[in-house]
């Protein structure tokens, strides 16, 4: 029989839960594309962004940490310390035609004109010149090619053509991108060394063509900063650049004066503030890549697609709320030592017995390091060993400290001893 008890209002009741489940479903997909944790309650601005512990690389807080964006002249990070490791200071530097015809933001140098490198990367990291980071591309590249294979010579700056100044510029893209992935960084890809918006076309494995654009993801570009700051033989030469807070030079004949203020608002704004770049344009909006460390809590921030004119404030303030997060929350703890000792092991080929399950001694080589933790957050340790014949001194596995099931640091795990005997 036809249940009619609630008639039409039974309806319209059934109808208004349908709506409000679909309501709350639709919330919750939104909450869950924007990344943004539900317990934290931050309200950001920009369209990725991530809050990174400076001393492992532990993503704190993401909001779309991993989707592939333009980054626009944050990628300067990039360029300068790729120089730095590539190059010394006191090099000369010959300026291009094309190099000489990028677009503003420029120092506004001319063909011909000669510079040294390290006053070129004060113009690249404070006022953040375009046609700067091409000349000091196209500077590198001109090494890179002619100590390859075939040992090419490369013309002079003031004599080359605009295709010659992009392939070296390409060949510095190269480089750029050999190092974003040694890094991990695996959805960066450089183009350009200044960081404006551009695209190339190129074939898959299956020859299929794709398009690739200069892009990166929030979480790459963090650990693109913990590099510099504090991976690179070079960090103290790129944190005294990016510290500068004014510069001034000349051309190497000098004929010219410059003068450079570094647009890092944030090196003022924030107590501990260590190092940063800005950056902008038409489709990567307003972007920013910065650390503090305050009290030992060493923090990275990565902001990508932080609105668009005039809204050039956000960044800023979306740089105080992440860090404020992290300096609320999180605590600098030092890890000093792990569990030592021997570990059973599975040895293969023991001459006259075959395979054979054994216990060996082992020594972890552990470095003390720093790690940031909340409250209620533990470090945890495991022992990782690789089924496989090996003698004394030889890498036979690794130890992983994760903190909440994320693995920070690693540290390899060797045969410090002679002896081997059966565990049966």
């Amino acid at each position: 029989m036809k249940n009619c008890f609630l008639g039409n209002s039974g309806r319209k009741f059934r109808y208004w839960v349908l709506a409000v489940g679909v309501l709350l479903l639709l919330t919750y997909c939104a909450c869950e594309a924007s990344g943004e944790a539900g317990d934290t309650g931050l309200n950001l601005h920009a369209g990725s962004a991530v809050l990174m512990d400076g001393y492992t690389g532990r993503i704190l807080y993401e909001k779309n940490g991993f989707r592939v964006l333009p980054m626009a002249s944050t990628t300067k990070i990039m360029t300068c310390i790729t120089a730095l490791e590539n190059a010394d200071s006191e090099e000369l530097v010959e300026i291009s035609a094309y190099a000489a015809s990028m677009p503003d933001v420029q120092l506004g140098m001319t063909q011909g004109e000669k510079y040294l490198l390290g006053d070129l990367l004060l113009s690249l990291m404070l006022e953040s010149h375009n046609d700067t980071a091409v000349a000091v591309a196209e500077h590198i590249g001109a090494k890179i090619v002619q100590s390859g294979e075939s040992g090419r010579q490369v013309a002079e700056a003031a004599q080359r053509s605009a295709e010659e100044s992009k392939e070296l510029v390409a060949a510095f893209a190269g480089l750029m991108n050999q190092k974003a992935a040694a890094l991990g960084c695996r959805d960066t890809y450089f183009i350009t060394p200044n960081g404006l918006d551009a695209a190339e076309e190129s074939e898959d494995e299956n020859r299929k063509i794709i398009e690739k654009t200069h892009s990166t993801t929030a979480a790459d570009l963090a650990l693109m900063m913990r590099y510099c700051l504090s991976g690179s033989e070079k960090a103290e030469e790129f944190i005294q650049i990016t510290q500068t807070r004014e510069a001034s030079f000349t051309d190497h004949d000098r004929q010219r004066s410059f003068s450079c203020i570094n647009h890092n608002r944030y090196l003022d704004m924030k107590e501990g503030a260590v190092s940063g770049k800005t950056g902008f344009t038409g489709k990567a909006g307003y972007c920013y890549v910065g650390a503090v460390n305050n009290n030992g809590v060493f923090l990275i921030v990565s902001l990508l697609a932080c609105g668009w004119p005039p809204a050039k404030s956000l960044k800023w303030q979306d740089m105080n709320t992440l860090v404020d997060y992290g300096l609320d929350n999180y605590r600098c703890v030092q890890v000093n030592s792990i569990e030592r000792g021997n570990s059973s092991y599975l040895i293969d080929d023991i001459p006259g017995k075959g395979v054979e399950l054994v216990r060996i001694q082992t020594k972890v080589s552990f470095e003390p390091f720093s790690l940031l933790l909340k409250e209620d957050e533990k470090v945890t340790g495991s022992w990782y060993l690789e089924p496989k014949t090996a003698w004394t001194g030889e890498k036979v596995g690794e130890y992983r400290v994760a903190v909440g099931g994320m693995v920070c640091r690693t540290f390899p795990v060797v045969i410090c001893g002679e002896t081997v005997w059966n565990d049966r």
